[in-house]
């Protein structure tokens, strides 16, 4: 538990969690460099497409080439199945768009941390049932900062991470940050299909730094 609660810590501390997918292993291992240039140290590569564990283990290896203090999450993990074959590929940590029970299990069972995703009061108390400490708010653009200035009372021992729809501007990320949250997910506003279809990672490293100084300076 305690090197669980250390990952929540450092996503705590960056305040920022990217995340994107790509099918093409050298795109995925370029982004995650442009991410690493930017300061990032924690990653989440979504398992959207048939090529994600193939890339995800070259990500996994790119690590030992300068990167050995990034930790990578695998995330829209579904199935206890799912969740087993990325833990044996050396996933730090897993996420969810959903509370799922058989992964939750899979989870527990080889001592990994898991962030389920959740959309209403129930999911949230369900999870924290099940011993989360943070969860992921999803999709946050239909949630809306509102949402967790409402429901943060109730669950004062949970911590918040909005993702979808976060934008790179410290109007929306102080928005969310102003309700409550201890970070936030960002992926198509930092790394849309133009800038990869483009390979454009030099913009990637800009908006990750953009997004880390914006949240640097909003007040805890």
């Amino acid at each position: 538990m305690e090197q669980q609660q250390q990952i929540i810590e450092q996503i705590k501390k960056q305040r920022v969690l990217p995340l994107f997918y790509h099918d093409d292993t050298e795109v995925c291992v370029s982004v995650t460099r442009a991410l690493y240039e930017a300061g990032i140290r924690v990653i989440e590569f979504t398992n959207r497409g048939k090529a994600a564990m193939d890339n995800f283990k070259a990500m996994h290896a790119a690590k030992k080439d300068g990167m050995s203090d990034l930790l990578l999450a695998v995330g829209t993990i579904r199935t206890a199945d799912q969740a087993k074959s990325f833990i044996d590929a050396g996933a730090d940590f897993l996420i969810s768009p959903v509370f799922d029970a058989d992964v939750c299990d899979m989870a527990y069972m080889h001592k990994v941390l898991w962030l389920p995703g959740c959309m209403t009061p129930t999911e949230i108390h369900v999870a924290e049932n099940a011993g989360c400490k943070l969860v992921k708010l999803f999709p946050g653009n239909v949630l809306g900062p509102g949402f967790v200035s409402a429901i943060k009372e109730l669950f004062p021992k949970m911590d918040f991470m909005p993702t979808g729809g976060v934008e790179v501007t410290e109007e929306n990320i102080g928005a969310w940050f102003g309700s409550g949250v201890c970070a936030v997910g960002l992926g198509s506003k930092m790394i849309s299909k133009t800038v990869l279809a483009n390979k454009d990672y030099t913009t990637i490293t800009r908006l990750a730094k953009e997004a880390l100084t914006i949240t640097a300076n909003i007040k805890k």
